[in-house]
């Protein structure tokens, strides 16, 4: 700033005597230079006052490890240590001091469903029994948001045997429309080794895509029944929402410069999942071999 930089080399060289001429040379008027210097005081008190506060501040966004925003803060504030503090304040104290919160943005596809009247949701027939241990009876479902390269975004639909922890289908693209779930069902009945069980239940939160008519229809056509989550309640399609956490946690795709390079990296982690990753509740198999285990039983 001018009037900053005309108080600094006054005041490290002692030339009182040059404020107009300094004041010409840096085009800023004279009586703006001492209006700033009246109004110093104050911005040091403004700036101890914020340096307080985002100590206050800092303690609530440390213990909650970096995931709250202003608002939570505020509440915490004001229920926890009974300190009122206006919320606008604050958000700029956290930006001034880069304290940004680290819970992962709003997955656009679940905003849209919720702005959305839905068309008819179904019971929440699943209720949390994924594992029935019998492959291709209970198929969970869902679609995330994947940012990529500097801000643009696809959208990744996926569907996962509850069983077997397998991921049976997946279909990658950068629109929301109907095409992403149907595609994801025609690559789901195109492999040579599924057969939906007798019993072959669907299961998907609310969103507009699955409360559709048409989805619902191929559905029924494809002699499945249909389950939906709770609104609200991640937990009831849990194992869906985790393969997804583990996936973005894998793969860095602000690194990709293209869906085809997005593509290419679920590609290769899909493959890994189903074929590597041992895990522990599926009795130290890999999904595939898991498949295999409970079809040989």
């Amino acid at each position: 700033m001018k009037f900053q930089l005309i108080e600094q080399v006054i005041r490290e060289n002692g030339f009182p005597q040059l404020i107009q001429y300094f004041c010409k040379l840096a085009d800023v008027s004279r009586s703006g230079y001492y209006n700033w210097l009246k109004a110093e005081d104050a911005r040091q008190k403004r700036a101890q006052k914020d340096e307080a506060d985002y100590e206050i501040i800092k303690k609530v966004y440390t213990q909650r490890k970096g995931k709250v925003g202003a608002l939570p803060i505020k509440m915490i504030l004001e229920n926890d240590e009974n300190i009122v503090m206006n919320h606008k304040r604050i958000r700029r104290i956290m930006k001034k001091y880069n304290l940004v919160c680290k819970i992962r943005r709003a997955n656009p596809y679940k905003q849209m469903a919720k702005a959305t009247q839905e068309h008819k949701t179904c019971e929440n027939k699943l209720k949390r029994q994924f594992d029935q241990q019998e492959p291709h009876k209970v198929l969970l479902t869902d679609i995330t948001y994947i940012y990529y390269a500097k801000g643009q975004k696809a959208y990744l639909s996926a569907i996962k045997d509850g069983a077997t922890r397998e991921i049976l289908a997946y279909y990658l693209s950068t629109s929301l429309k109907m095409d992403i779930v149907y595609t994801t069902l025609d690559q789901l009945m195109k492999r040579e080794d599924f057969t939906p069980h007798p019993e072959c239940l669907i299961h998907s939160d609310q969103g507009i895509h699955y409360t559709h008519p048409e989805f619902q229809k191929k559905v029924r056509d494809l002699g499945m029944d249909q389950s939906m989550s709770r609104r609200g309640n991640c937990w009831d399609n849990a194992p869906m929402e985790s393969f997804f956490g583990h996936m973005k946690d894998t793969i860095d795709f602000k690194t990709c410069a293209s869906v085809l390079e997005v593509r290419l990296a679920i590609e290769e982690y899909i493959e890994f999942y189903n074929q590597e990753r041992y895990q522990w509740s599926l009795q130290k198999m890999t999904p595939v071999q898991y498949r295999g285990h409970l079809l040989a039983a």
